[in-house]
């Protein structure tokens, strides 16, 4: 009975504190959401300073794994990571009504931007530890939820302070982020386990070591290979290709005013996502992760198809950002728990970093090749190639279901 009772408790302060976290959070992400338009409208930033903005986003994930593996294998460690993430990462924004150049936004951009994925491992090991298994999907669906709600509605307020007051976006960033950090006290709420001290040895240079562990985790979990070969590689590499296509889709093929682009990309996706995230967070309670992620893979395949018939009927294109939602509905909560799903017994944070490292390694290239093709060949084309991988990621999912030996058995269903 004392143990059912410190279960829940655990269970109610880690679901208020990860909620809270979102709901405090979600101002912030409203304003920075459009900081790429801020920057080139009020900032003036020049072609090279908006290049190195969009450049930097996918390339400091890659550096944020060096925040995510201190807590590898040491729980007492897993608090302060998030909030120190917290409190480095929105820091900089504290700074805008004194500090307001182009090149200290996107100084402060990369900053939060590999805090905030730098701390995916270590919220994920504390879902694990205190989380069960039923409601780690239903929790983490109602926090992104929450997210797009405010996120969709809070620009129609801020929008329009930003049209008619000049830089008054420097203000909004800095009352959004002292809201961002305080959720930091909340999350001083979430209980922590903590096994009796032991000695740790040393491991490799820190320079190496995240790199040695994702490679190793890699080599020894076939199954998990296969998941990042399917999903991260072939799905994550079919939706960044085609991105940089859209624009010139949009704009000359098409011919879309800035109303159908907001409808299309805010309000038709945010639908899908909202109506369909705690449907995915059931079915992912229910069903192998392979077949999860490959169900979601061949909807990210649909997208560019449905795109594709736009040409002959606007109204696709609605229709086409609604099944991209609920698309990034279920990839959210794929790249997020799979981490705790394939570890088993063992630390998740390991897991979770080499998702990270993922995002990062595909983000850093794979949309600079899209940028290139869009000069060899037409966005129709770019389309179709996108489809193509993300089909092949959706057909190689499906058939490495039931190919795990390691762990994956003891935590999923077939």
């Amino acid at each position: 009975m004392e143990k059912s009772t410190e279960i829940s408790d655990s269970l109610s302060r880690t679901r208020f504190a990860f909620l809270w976290t979102h709901i405090l959070r979600a101002p912030f992400w409203a304003i920075y959401n459009l900081l790429l338009f801020i920057l080139y409208k009020d900032l003036e930033a020049t072609p090279l300073q908006i290049a190195l903005f969009i450049a930097l986003k996918p390339i400091v994930s890659i550096f944020s794994i060096y925040w995510s593996s201190s807590v590898h294998k040491r729980p007492d460690r897993l608090l302060r990571n998030i909030v120190w993430a917290g409190v480095i990462g929105y820091l900089p924004f504290l700074l805008f009504p004194l500090l307001y150049s182009a090149w200290f936004v996107i100084f402060a951009s990369a900053l939060f931007m590999m805090m905030h994925r730098g701390v995916v491992p270590a919220w994920m090991e504390i879902f694990k530890l205190n989380v069960p298994d039923g409601s780690k999907q239903r929790i983490f669906s109602m926090g992104s939820i929450t997210s797009y709600v405010i996120g969709a509605v809070l620009p129609l307020i801020i929008g329009p302070l930003l049209d008619r007051y000049y830089l008054s976006s420097r203000w909004i960033f800095f009352a959004t982020a002292f809201l961002g950090i305080g959720a930091i006290w909340v999350q001083f709420t979430i209980p922590i386990k903590l096994s009796p001290k032991r000695h740790i040895p040393e491991g490799d240079h820190p320079l190496f070591a995240p790199w040695k562990s994702s490679w190793h985790l890699i080599k020894s979990r076939p199954d998990f290979r296969m998941y990042q070969i399917g999903f991260m590689l072939f799905g994550g590499c079919g939706l960044m290709i085609l991105q940089p296509a859209l624009p010139c889709f949009f704009i000359d093929k098409l011919h879309l005013s800035y109303t159908e682009l907001s409808i299309a990309l805010t309000l038709c996706k945010g639908v899908g996502f909202v109506l369909t995230s705690q449907l995915w967070a059931k079915a992912m309670g229910k069903t192998n992760i392979f077949r999860f992620s490959g169900l979601i893979a061949l909807l990210g395949a649909f997208f560019p198809l449905i795109l594709l018939a736009s040409q002959w009927q606007l109204l696709f294109v609605y229709l086409a950002y609604i099944v991209y939602g609920v698309m990034q509905a279920g990839s959210e909560l794929s790249w997020h728990l799979s981490g705790p799903l394939f570890s088993g017994e063992e630390e998740s944070s390991a897991y979770s970093t080499v998702n990270v490292l993922a995002v990062g390694l595909r983000g850093s290239f794979i949309p600079h090749l899209g940028s290139y093709l869009c000069l060899l060949v037409s966005p129709a084309a770019i389309l179709c190639l996108g489809a193509s991988f993300l089909l092949a990621g959706a057909g190689y999912l499906t058939l490495s279901q039931g190919s795990s030996k390691k762990g994956l058995a003891k935590n999923l269903n077939s």
